[in-house]
């Protein structure tokens, strides 16, 4: 996903807001630009159950359901929120909101898996930690998110 403009960005973020972004784009760098787009904006405790509510709304939209099993994962959105978030955190404050979010998607795009570090298969796979927010077990939880 590459976003050129502010207008982009926005219009990207109301098509998420409606369903009307394409469930076939909705692949790991869409969730990253989303998250960054809305951070730019406010803070991540207003964003998470702002993004939570989305996040479910969206799935629905697509003709998904968010159950026990799968669709929306608690504690997947609160770990990306905290690693997007810092990284926004960490970048010159005089870049735009595009330049930031191309920044987070560019840097993690391409680490969809990077939670495996943190969590043991079975936990991140368990209904708890879909339901509510899990913390790591097979790694600290980094320092600042």
């Amino acid at each position: 996903m590459i976003l050129e403009a502010e207008a982009e960005l926005d219009e990207f973020l109301r098509d998420f807001e409606t369903g009307a972004f394409p469930a076939s784009r909705w692949d790991h760098r869409a969730h990253l630009a989303m998250a960054a787009g809305y951070l730019t904006r406010m803070t991540p405790a207003a964003a998470l159950p702002f993004l939570r509510e989305r996040i479910k709304a969206y799935n629905e939209s697509q003709g998904g359901r968010n159950t026990e099993t799968s669709g929306y994962h608690e504690s997947l959105t609160v770990f990306w929120i905290g690693i997007v978030a810092r990284h926004l955190e960490g970048l010159d404050p005089r870049l735009s909101r595009v330049e930031k979010t191309r920044s987070v998607v560019e840097t993690f795009g391409a680490q969809r898996g990077l939670f495996r570090a943190y969590w043991s298969f079975d936990v991140v796979a368990s209904v708890e930690a879909r339901a509510k927010w899990i913390p790591p077990d097979a790694a600290p939880w980094p320092a600042g998110v």
